[in-house]
């Protein structure tokens, strides 16, 4: 029992779940079901501002996007916990789904991890700041200039042909604001909490 407890408490539980549970969306086909798509989730399917995170396209998607999720864990896991990085990927998932149904009313469907990638990494990084470490520094400044040389010239064409679909770099930018907008809302709980 005392060796489980560990294990479950470790951010690297949490991105076993959600690779598992990305493999086997991926497996199972179901996007028809659970793809972010505008016009189901204004008929009330909102499940799908969530769920559509966890679908891709074809297997080259999904295996970036995993490979993703796990570098960013082990760049950063002094930084999480099970329940930090759980709570963080549904915050960042929501948040994702929503902000492209509010600011982004000509993306019609998406699916994918990256936008929530892109707020993992920026939260990590400026923790790693917050931490000392000024490597922080060069990892945020380098994923706004990546995003920012995306929403200006767009995705590259080798991504696009591998992944079988455009590449939302929509996503990529509410992922990093996203990011920013989790750690102010950290740093106030801790302020509160400190003042208390």
């Amino acid at each position: 029992m005392h060796k489980i407890t560990p294990m479950v408490r470790s951010p690297y539980f949490v991105v076993t779940l959600v690779s598992l549970l990305c493999i086997t969306l991926f497996s199972l086909g179901l996007d028809d079901a659970l793809a972010y798509r505008r016009d189901n989730i204004l008929e009330g399917q909102w499940w799908r501002l969530l769920s559509g995170n966890f679908l891709h396209t074809n297997f080259w998607h999904l295996a970036m996007n995993l490979a993703g999720l796990w570098v960013i864990v082990l760049l950063f896991e002094q930084h999480y916990s099970a329940k930090s990085l759980t709570l963080l990927i549904i915050t960042l998932g929501l948040t994702q789904g929503l902000a492209l149904l509010i600011f982004f009313p000509n993306t019609l469907g998406y699916v994918g991890l990256s936008g929530l990638l892109h707020g993992l990494f920026v939260y990590g990084a400026v923790l790693d700041i917050s931490k000392g470490l000024k490597t922080g520094y060069l990892l945020t400044l380098g994923v706004i200039l990546k995003v920012i040389y995306e929403q200006t010239f767009g995705a590259s064409q080798e991504v696009t042909s591998l992944i079988g679909a455009r590449v939302a770099t929509e996503a990529h930018l509410i992922g990093v604001v996203s990011g920013f907008i989790c750690l102010a809302c950290l740093y106030g709980f801790n302020l509160v909490k400190s003042n208390r």
